[in-house]
């Protein structure tokens, strides 16, 4: 048995040479990966009975995968996306073997057979306006902290950024023009950079976060002067959503997180009729079809198309009573 032969040899490879030097994947990417393998290998590692530096390529069959899956599923308690995120991963790692060990392409093939599962597309989660403000206005900001919670949750809802986009904002980042509202830089998937203007109070909400600091500072920090983590923000807003569930009892019923006023964002845009490819380019989607779905998902803007189909709102006419047209068709 050939050094080539093992697992481990592989791995480090796919986690160091092709995530991280020819995809240059985001961090959070190489985390979900490194994470599914992390979970993967005591697996089949426990299926064998055999350490996990002495697994083979072969130990991890086809049949020891779908095992995996179920695994997640039913003692885990992973949902269907996650199954598949997990699945994508693997067929990842397989199609990086067998593209550089061609003795393995028929083990590469039979790992990349294994389907994913069909997902239901439920609804995206977003707030109404009555909601946001509500949310906006649970901050206590006549305290330090409470000053930053509302910069951060009107930051979000301004820019549409992701939680991991706000965590990593730099002050250097944000730039205010001469008329007090500003654009900020956001740095999202796939290490692409993207633009979002500022309100005024926005600016002047991180204004007061980021003064006599460096501009390589953090604009957003926890109470002991550090970064403000993905977990942190979760329950910051998990905090904001309780006491503002209290004016707005709706609220209550939702699970409220920060890529929901994400969606909020969006929803919000399209409603005021700014169209579909200005939010793709504000949000940092790929493709407008990812965008698409905040259309689909939003009853009103369905209201107002179906409203202008109302027979009761326009009169009836016929082609043979426009002569013009008559003769524009003559002249063809």
């Amino acid at each position: 048995m050939t050094e080539r032969s093992f697992l481990g040899l592989w791995v480090r490879r796919f986690l160091l040479e092709h995530l991280v030097a020819e995809r240059n994947l985001a961090r959070n990417t190489q985390h979900s990966y490194r994470d599914t393998l992390r979970l993967l290998l005591p697996f089949a590692s426990a299926q064998h009975q055999k350490p996990i530096d002495k697994l083979t390529i072969d130990d991890l069959s086809a049949a020891i995968v779908r095992a995996f899956l179920g695994h997640l599923e039913s003692a885990r308690g992973c949902k269907v996306g996650t199954r598949n995120q997990r699945l994508g991963a693997i067929h990842a790692l397989a199609r990086f073997i067998g593209e550089r060990s061609p003795e393995h392409i028929d083990w590469c093939g039979q790992i990349r057979m294994i389907p994913f599962k069909r997902t239901e597309q439920n609804p995206l989660p977003y707030l109404e306006k009555e909601e946001m403000d509500a949310l906006l206005n649970a901050p206590n900001q006549r305290t330090k902290q409470g000053q930053r919670d509302y910069a951060f949750l009107l930051f979000l809802y301004n820019s549409g950024a992701r939680a991991s986009e706000a965590a990593h904002l730099t002050i250097a980042d944000i730039d205010q023009d001469s008329s007090g509202a500003g654009t900020v830089k956001l740095h999202g998937k796939g290490n692409k950079v993207r633009l979002c203007p500022l309100w005024t109070k926005t600016m002047e909400a991180l204004r007061s976060l980021s003064q006599d600091r460096s501009g390589t500072a953090r604009v957003f920090l926890n109470r002991y002067g550090n970064p403000l983590t993905r977990f942190g923000i979760h329950a910051l807003v998990e905090r904001h959503v309780e006491v503002a569930g209290n004016k707005v009892p709706s609220l209550r019923s939702k699970r409220v997180s920060p890529h929901t006023i994400r969606h909020t964002a969006a929803t919000h845009l399209l409603r005021a009729g700014v169209d579909i490819n200005t939010i793709r380019a504000w949000l940092g989607h790929v493709s407008v079809d990812t965008t698409n779905i905040y259309a689909e998902t939003d009853l009103s803007i369905k209201a107002k198309a179906l409203a202008a189909c109302d027979p009761g709102t326009f009169t009836k006419s016929t082609w043979k009573q426009d002569p013009k047209l008559m003769q524009f068709l003559k002249n063809l």
